[in-house]
């Protein structure tokens, strides 16, 4: 009886694998077409005219994004769907473990807790805290704790661009008593983020301020 061979890898024809990635990218501009309708969910000519394709490519197009929950119809319009809350729940843990080494450094290094706070709307929410193993005593920041966007060094920092002083300092806004530095991570796209540390005891801007800058550059090469 004949042997069976190997017919070889299958390989597509370079025009299949541009299509392939054309009609990726479209769909992801939809999705971004849908994310961005601040009011009232868009129409399929919306779509249509936001990205740049014809409604018959749209309906093509929200397809697989509706089987995989990303987006939900409700007649002609198109909101966001529920599938979009389970890899959004996945951020955090990722951001976190991209974090902990460079927290973990300024922690010890300063002897202060250190954390990551990224922007949810127009609050600020603590994603990863280390405290300093060395210490006799140092602030306790949960993971999750929030607070308003304009208070405090972390939210601060956040709103802070690139040509601007590189750290923000506070005093007692968040909790009597505590002194803060942080400063902005920047270069990442879609995430407004900021590292800072957390004492009881006055802190030297001068000397921790470039400190807290390095750490917010370490994180920002680590999401990169």
């Amino acid at each position: 009886m004949p042997g069976i061979r190997s017919a070889g890898p299958i390989t597509r024809p370079a025009g299949a694998a541009k299509e392939s990635s054309l009609t990726l990218d479209r769909g992801l501009a939809l999705l971004q077409a849908v994310a961005d309708s601040d009011t009232e969910a868009p129409t399929i000519s919306d779509l249509a005219n936001a990205i740049g394709a014809s409604r018959a490519a749209v309906y093509r197009l929200l397809v697989p994004l509706q089987a995989r929950g990303l987006v939900r119809r409700e007649g002609s319009r198109v909101r966001l769907g529920l599938g979009l809350l389970q890899l959004a729940a996945k951020v955090a843990p990722q951001l976190r473990i991209a974090a902990l080494p460079a927290l973990r450094m300024i922690a010890e290094e300063v002897g202060a807790t250190a954390h990551l706070t990224v922007a949810d709307g127009d609050e600020a929410q603590a994603v990863a805290v280390v405290e300093p193993s060395w210490t006799a005593y140092h602030v306790a920041y949960r993971v999750g704790t929030r607070h308003a966007l304009h208070k405090g060094a972390s939210g601060k920092a956040i709103g802070l661009r690139s040509d601007e002083q590189g750290w923000v300092g506070s005093t007692g806004e968040l909790q009597a008593g505590a002194f803060g530095i942080a400063a902005p991570v920047l270069g990442v796209a879609g995430l407004r983020a900021s590292v800072g540390v957390v004492t009881f005891e006055p802190l030297d801007g001068l000397t921790v301020g470039p400190k807290v800058i390095a750490a917010a550059a370490a994180v920002a090469d680590a999401l990169r």
